[in-house]
């Protein structure tokens, strides 16, 4: 009797992990069908480019011309954590050499290393009253010819308070690009229904004044998904555009690519556990919802994915009989492993590449989880090096 309950244990514990991941993906398709449309209309708001930087030396004068080549003339308000390269000086000589690429330029330097989301933090103080649009870019981000024009497009409607990039990811591991093409959708979705809470950095847009500096927690990473968060709480909408788009270079290993992908999830677990209290709130209607929905995804999924495997190794341990139940839990074992180790290895194909994607953001969720458990902080982090090298090359 005690072994049945194995079964039906691990059986239980597997449906409260994947549904979410069913549930959502359905609702987001069906929200998609209504897809927000771009406004003709031009804001002609102000535009004051964000850009944190940390020993970007090799890239920097590049990011730096590419953002002076967009149409529409900008403010650039370049923040540097305390850099041990050449960024400074690159950055100081590349606009003592190009006076006239930013409408002015001011740069801030950090005493101390504290953290992408304390610098954004000190920028907001910095930027509070300026009014218009505060543009923030990652300097490894190559954004696409007229975002600054589509950005004000997207504000000349008064509901839109946050508008993300979608990426365009560079690099050949198939793990990554359905891994992005699954959250891209997923965004889209939630932006057609009410707001995401989660852009991304590497081009997020915002109505200065929208969020203040007291939203963001300097120890937490995930700066982006804590603004859009902010900015929705606040009253506008937070949304993911398909029609502007980023270029990012993926690290070029799938352990790096998982590193990364544990210090983002990570950041996105510490963020819906501040917001639990909102999870169910009447008050913020729809993306109540969206944040609860999330939430299961992030926090409660690997969390019951891990222990219905525990569950179905002492079954097997156990040797049950044979029954409809345990045939069919073998089977899907079995699909599950095979998902999830040839994900694992860049060697998946269609008919498991979506569940080993779920699987493998499922392991790093609770990687993220377990650490922040014994209260390490990922906010802090080394460079993917290759990507940098890799950038400077080309």
């Amino acid at each position: 009797m005690a072994g049945e309950w194995l079964a039906y244990g691990e059986f239980g514990l597997a449906v409260i992990g994947l549904a979410p991941f069913a549930l959502h993906r359905w609702s987001c398709g069906k929200w998609a069908k209504a897809p927000l449309v771009c406004p003709d209309t031009d804001s002609n708001l102000a535009i004051t480019i964000l850009l944190p930087v940390w020993n970007e030396g090799l890239i920097i004068e590049k990011k730096l011309a590419r953002l002076a080549q967009q149409s529409v003339k900008a403010d650039l308000l370049l923040i540097d954590s305390a850099s041990s390269d050449d960024t400074l000086s690159k950055s100081r000589n590349w606009l003592e050499d190009f006076p006239n690429a930013f409408n002015s330029h001011r740069i801030i330097t950090m005493p101390k290393r504290l953290g992408k989301t304390a610098a954004v933090m000190k920028a907001l103080d910095e930027l509070e009253g300026c009014g218009g649009i505060i543009f923030m870019t990652d300097a490894d981000a190559t954004i696409m010819p007229g975002s600054f024009e589509r950005v004000r497009r997207w504000f000349s409607d008064p509901q839109i308070g946050a508008v993300g990039g979608t990426p365009q990811r560079i690099g050949d591991l198939d793990g990554e690009k359905a891994h992005r093409n699954m959250y891209t959708l997923l965004r889209v979705g939630e932006s057609a229904h009410d707001s995401t809470p989660f852009l991304e950095g590497s081009l997020l847009a915002w109505r200065e004044g929208l969020v203040a500096s007291s939203d963001l927690y300097a120890t937490a990473n995930a700066d982006d998904a804590q603004i859009a968060t902010a900015i929705r709480l606040n009253g506008r909408r937070s949304i993911q555009d398909t029609g502007l788009t980023f270029q990012d270079q993926m690290p070029l290993t799938s352990k790096e690519q998982r590193r990364q992908k544990v210090r983002r999830g990570q950041g996105l677990i510490r963020l819906l556990s501040r917001k639990r209290k909102l999870w169910f709130s009447k008050k913020e209607g729809r993306f109540s919802k969206i944040l609860s929905r999330n939430a299961w995804m992030h926090i409660l999924s690997p969390l019951a994915i891990t222990g219905g495997g525990i569950l179905a190794i002492l079954r097997n341990i156990a040797y049950l009989p044979d029954t409809n139940l345990t045939v069919a839990l073998s089977a899907v074992e079995v699909y599950c492993l095979l998902a999830w180790a040839l994900t694992r290895m860049n060697k998946s194909f269609f008919g498991i590449r979506s569940a080993g994607t779920i699987l493998c953001g499922l392991e790093n969720l609770l990687v993220g989880i377990i650490m922040a458990g014994r209260g390490k902080s990922l906010h802090m982090w080394d460079q993917h090096s290759d990507v940098r090298e890799t950038l400077a090359n080309k």
